[in-house]
């Protein structure tokens, strides 16, 4: 069953719901299959959650990643210019080279961190966006009772 589903069910449920005399709009239903219901809307939350909590765990290994790349690729060019000590034209060269790659390096670090960023923004945008809906759809359907709640004791007070 879908979200949507579960929570047509659970109003369905509260609609058929004993109600209580004189307790203020309070009824009597079966708690369990209250709480299974509930238990299946946890089940069925978006996939975007799920992957938003995975991309959360992942980015530090990403950035661990481009961090041990970067300073690998420096390692390699300082390594690289040590060999180049003859001259002094092919040092300075050589630096001139360790220097760029490093920069090139931080630069491809600081665009894997951003691209990690933003990708990990719009998946927790896209699941804040889903729970509010779900949210708001509750928020709706406990209205619904509320206002249907308050309709019927308007009723029985019409049949005195």
């Amino acid at each position: 069953m879908t979200v949507e589903q579960i929570l047509d069910a659970m109003d369905d449920m509260l609609d058929k719901a004993l109600a209580i005399p004189l307790s203020g709009g309070k009824c009597m239903m079966n708690a369990d299959h209250f709480r299974d219901l509930i238990g299946d809307i946890r089940l069925n939350l978006p996939q975007e959650i799920k992957q938003s909590k995975i991309i959360i765990n992942d980015r530090k290994a990403i950035l661990d990643d481009a961090k041990r790349e970067a300073e690998n690729i420096v390692r390699v060019a300082e390594e690289r210019a040590r060999r180049l000590v003859d001259e002094n034209e092919i040092i300075r060269k050589v630096k001139e080279q360790a220097t760029e790659m490093a920069r090139a390096a931080n630069v491809q670090s600081r665009d894997i961190k951003r691209a990690a960023n933003e990708y990990a923004n719009n998946i927790l945008k896209t699941a804040e966006q889903s729970l509010i809906d779900s949210l708001n759809q509750v928020k709706e359907g406990r209205a619904a009772l509320h206002s249907q709640a308050t309709g019927q004791r308007k009723n029985s007070f019409d049949l005195e």
